[in-house]
């Protein structure tokens, strides 16, 4: 019994012994080997800014990967690589619609390069330009208003410009990062001088469009003072509060979740509250801010909203003396699916609040309705953080 503990310890050591010592590199490169044979019958998809490659792999064992090589602008240089289990290369980062020449290596795991396979692409219009064409800029109140379309979904940057001096010294004021499909934003600040702006788009890639430039007046505005308002509590308002988030945080200045208003969560949509401005307000836009955290572009947060006017509400709760002000959808600047969260999302979705414009002057009212149809949930609790108002205060 003793000698066959003795073989089972001995055993165990030499086991033991064996992995703990160092792990020999196997390796399987073959420094002598020569370069791998060039890749065969490529075909050329063009897409907007790139190209897709398709083309048949050399039955060589020692390829590792596949590489193009190719100039996106005079003396940039671009790589796309792609390994042997693909016969797929994906090109990107073009700024034009040129002919442009790419060269095509097939490298070894020793990393000696065949002779390039040269060929030909086109790219269609890149988003960056396409975009740029869609662009529209003209006068908002207090500054200037950019509408776009972003079909593609490219990550872009848009950025407007102001002659600061009139003698074409521009100064960038804004830069708008999106990756939505289409959306607006405003660049405000501004006296109601005459000025001339500008506005240009451009890629990851360090492609920039044309410039659109304008000459453009900036209509008056200013923010609503908030210490008139009050709740207006009508037979029909659907909404109820929850436990400790009042209404009355909607207009008390605090963007943390110390001012944030909710409703129950055994809410139902749609839903409305109403609130009393305390004077005449020819109102230019309103801002929404959303809260930080789990409802910023998500849970209860406002998805689609409408916004009504009136002087003589109806007192039985009724919309006969109501007017429909406009109907508005929550934007996202990123474009990401819900959950995915950018710094340019909490700044102009919280910090900055969403900002609802309208395009034309609308009649002066005292009292506003705000009726929420959709939550990025679509449970019927509301949240909502503060509520902006800016405009021209009646005579």
């Amino acid at each position: 019994m003793k000698q066959l503990q003795y073989i089972i310890a001995t055993v165990l050591l030499i086991i033991i012994s064996y992995s703990c010592k160092k792990e020999q590199r196997i390796d399987y490169m073959d420094a002598k080997a020569p370069a791998p044979a060039q890749i065969s019958n490529v075909k050329v998809i063009q897409e907007p800014g790139g190209a897709l490659l398709t083309y048949k792999i050399p039955a060589d064992p020692n390829l590792s990967y596949v590489k193009a090589v190719y100039e996106v602008q005079a003396g940039i240089f671009r790589e796309s690589k792609a390994s042997y289990y693909t016969d797929t290369l994906q090109l990107v980062g073009f700024g034009d619609t040129l002919t442009h020449e790419v060269k095509i290596y097939s490298v070894g795991k020793n990393e000696k390069t065949s002779e390039p396979i040269s060929i030909q692409v086109q790219p269609l219009r890149p988003p960056v330009q396409s975009t740029f064409l869609s662009l529209t800029l003209g006068a908002a109140f207090g500054g200037v208003q950019v509408n776009f379309r972003n079909e593609a979904k490219e990550n872009l940057a848009i950025s407007v410009m102001l002659d600061s001096t009139g003698q074409n010294t521009w100064t960038t004021i804004n830069t708008f990062y999106t990756g939505a499909a289409q959306g607006n934003f405003t660049v405000r600040g501004f006296d109601t001088i005459p000025r001339k702006f500008a506005v240009f788009v451009r890629d990851r890639w360090s492609n920039r469009s044309d410039t659109l430039i304008k000459i453009l007046k900036p209509i008056y505005e200013a923010a609503i003072p908030k210490n008139t308002w009050s709740v207006v509590r009508l037979p029909t308002d659907t909404w109820i509060q929850a436990e400790g988030y009042v209404i009355e945080r909607l207009y008390d200045n605090n963007i943390t979740w110390g001012g944030l208003f909710a409703s129950t969560n055994s809410s139902v949509l749609p839903q409305w509250f109403t609130l009393d401005l305390g004077k005449k307000v020819t109102i230019s836009r309103l801002v929404e801010h959303q809260a930080d955290g789990n409802h910023l572009y998500a849970g209860s947060a406002v998805k689609t909203f409408e916004l009504w006017g009136s002087n003589d509400p109806d007192l039985d709760g009724g919309w006969n003396h109501w007017q429909l002000l406009g109907t508005f959808q929550s934007f996202k600047p990123s474009g990401l699916p819900t959950g995915q969260i950018t710094d340019e999302d909490k700044n102009y979705g919280w910090f900055n609040g969403e900002d609802f414009s309208f395009d034309h002057l609308l009649p002066a009212v005292r009292f506003i309705r705000f009726k929420t149809l959709e939550t990025y949930s679509m449970s019927g609790q509301v949240v909502i953080t503060e509520l902006d108002i800016w405009g021209q205060t009646a005579p």
